[in-house]
């Protein structure tokens, strides 16, 4: 329906916003100033005890600064109440004494539509109620007082039960004066395709009522007590007052809780949702029978900046988990995060509050992990990273799954944080005998750290990919250069960062002052490395350190310097490769693969390296090197 912009300036004008909101909120009288019409509260929205929320009867908008809800009193109708827009403007123009403009016959006749159907699913509601003090209905009765369901729970939740006929329902509503057509559009009863008379969609089954944000029952769900039953449970089919993708059991009462407080925690079904608000956890609510869904994810943070997404700990809790991930990550953002709660394995909420009381379930809650947690536990769990290719694997999957987040600085947090995460796996080794494992199985709740994965026995390297001390001098020379650059041009580590974090180095003090540099952040370790470095005068005297001004040079000595280490590395991998394959004396293959070792290395000095020429290296030590390999005769394999 359009309504012209003056009649709703007109409610506005005439209904302050404080006295709409005022019904939901306790107004904090130190900081408000109602002389002036501003006020501040605990936000209806998310759970706090601080005012962050801020209502300006003069402009007609409130704000939250902890959320960042905002509008004015039809958003907040709306998003707090759960009302449509007509809905919320009809009761406004009532509060105003203003009579609403004539409406569009169809519009109406919808409107009217949808009323009677809601009455029809009432009508079905109070059938149902009935049915479970029937005694027909005593299996159903035993199962709920197993389930631990009295008879005040069913009244609370409006639980009842179908029994098993085929018309049952049908013909207590037509006896009422319900139109057939009525009873089939509600999605009460199926009309088969031969014409025949309509039959109940639920028989014999516990009923749960599924009601919108304002209380209306807009649908079903049942549960069988037939254990053979093709479908254990059954919701309502799609109609004009349900949609199972933007709908969630318990929405209204859970909204209504987490405004004062507590937090949305998202079940996966109706027991489980039963199970909490029964000790304590009001703000509980559960998907319709599929997946979690893109209107689903926005309704939840409507009402809570972060829900918590409480799941089974089997195979399949863990996969819907997983799924979650990509659907989440393209809408994360501040104000819209989530976070994962795992029950232990073969237990749901019911189960674990009535064996370990809601206090267990209030510590699994309170240790809930980020939505990044989850991210890095899908690429890492169960697998081994030892050799390049599978830590790049792990590096292009991660970029991918961050890239897909909007808000570039939550986008920055998340590399931050997976930075860091990477540091603890493959950083210096405390163990360096340590095993090949694959990263933990099973989730470590609150501070779970995952340990550095020693590469595997096939992957370590042979002799040759250990040279002797001398060897290393140059090399360790040349990494010099490149974190001092790095510490002396800042701006030059964002192109180069993926190749940083490629290098390897013996030291451990500057492996910390790798990750210090890429995370920005400074460790006590990375500074004795750094201090070390700019102590050596070969650094000192390079160009890129004396004109920290000139970072065009810098640039580029830092480019070709990082070459000579990839250089030097591919030389060396090249020999390790080449004594693998060997199985008995040398061959052709040694001979070729030792001459590619040594233009690699001699590519490494690159004329354009002039700034670097004083590191003291030439061919001849190039020469020392192949001449020592082959007089401890490298080709034989060494002796286990």
């Amino acid at each position: 329906m359009s309504l012209p912009p003056q009649f709703l300036d007109e409610i506005r004008a005439r209904v302050p916003l404080s006295r709409v909101i005022g019904r939901k909120v306790v107004w904090d009288q130190r900081r408000s100033n109602q002389a002036k019409g501003d006020w501040w509260a605990p936000c209806p929205f998310h759970g706090e005890k601080t005012p962050s929320f801020h209502v300006d009867d003069q402009k007609g908008f409130y704000y939250c600064f902890g959320c960042h809800a905002k509008g004015d009193a039809l958003t907040f109708l709306r998003e707090a109440e759960g009302l449509g827009f007509i809905e919320a403007v009809e009761l406004l123009a009532a509060e105003a004494g203003l009579p609403m403009p004539e409406r569009d016959p169809r519009q109406v006749q919808r409107a009217d539509r949808r009323t009677e159907l809601v009455e029809v699913m009432e009508q079905a509601v109070r059938w149902f109620r009935m049915q479970l003090g029937m005694g027909a209905a005593e299996p159903a009765r035993a199962y709920l007082d197993r389930r631990g369901l009295d008879t005040a729970a069913c009244e609370r939740f409006g639980i009842g039960y179908a029994p098993d006929q085929r018309q049952g329902l049908y013909h207590a509503l037509r006896a009422k004066g319900i139109a057939e057509a009525l009873i089939v559009e509600a999605g009460l009863a199926a009309k088969p395709d031969d014409g025949g008379a309509p039959f109940d969609r639920f028989r014999g089954r516990i009923i749960f009522p599924i009601r919108d944000g304002r209380g209306r029952c807009i649908a079903f769900g049942g549960r069988a007590m037939d254990p053979n039953a093709r479908a254990k449970y059954l919701n309502s089919p799609e109609t004009a007052l349900f949609d199972k993708g933007r709908n969630l059991y318990n929405i209204g009462p859970a909204r209504a809780a987490v405004a004062k407080g507590r937090p949305l925690v998202v079940a996966e079904g109706y027991m489980d949702v039963i199970a909490l608000v029964r000790a304590g956890f009001e703000g509980a609510v559960a998907p319709l029978g599929t997946a979690i869904t893109e209107d689903q994810l926005r309704l939840m943070w409507r009402i809570s900046p972060e829900p918590v997404i409480a799941l089974d700990g089997d195979q399949a809790g863990l996969r819907a988990a997983m799924r979650l991930i990509d659907l989440a990550l393209p809408m994360t953002g501040p104000g819209q995060a989530l976070r994962f709660a795992f029950l232990p394995q073969g237990l749901d909420p019911d189960d674990l509050i009535r064996a370990q009381g809601p206090r267990a379930m209030a510590a699994l809650l309170d240790e809930a992990r980020p939505l990044i947690d989850l991210l890095w536990r899908r690429e890492t769990e169960g697998r081994v990273f030892d050799s390049p290719e599978r830590r790049a694997a792990l590096d292009k999957a991660l970029a991918q799954a961050v890239a897909r987040i909007p808000d570039k600085d939550t986008r920055d947090h998340y590399q931050s944080v997976l930075r860091n995460l990477k540091w603890e796996m493959f950083g210096p080794r405390r163990n360096q005998n340590a095993s090949p494992r694959p990263a933990r199985e099973g989730w470590q709740g609150r501070g779970a750290r995952f340990q550095p994965v020693a590469p595997a026995p096939p992957t370590r390297a042979s002799r040759l990919s250990s040279p002797e001390a001398g060897e290393h001098e140059a090399e360790a020379l040349i990494e010099a250069m490149v974190l001092a650059i790095c510490a002396t041009h800042p701006g030059l580590i964002a192109p180069v960062e993926s190749r940083l974090e490629r290098l390897e180095p013996r030291d451990a003090d500057r492996a910390a002052l790798i990750h210090d540099l890429l995370s920005g952040t400074q460790s006590q370790a990375g500074q004795r490395a750094l201090e070390s470095i700019m102590a050596d005068p070969h650094v000192r005297a390079a160009p890129a350190i004396l004109r920290p001004h000139d970072g065009d040079a810098a640039a580029e000595i830092l480019a070709n310097a990082l070459d000579r280490i990839e250089a030097r590395r591919a030389g060396r991998e090249e020999i390790a490769r080449a004594e693998a394959e060997i199985e008995g004396l040398a061959d052709e293959g040694l001979t070729w693969r030792m001459a590619q070792s040594a233009r690699a290395r001699q590519q490494a000095d690159h004329p354009s390296l002039a700034d670097l020429s004083d590191l003291g290296e030439n061919s001849d030590a190039y020469r020392a090197i192949l001449e020592a390999a082959l007089k401890n005769e490298i080709w034989r394999k060494p002796r286990r």
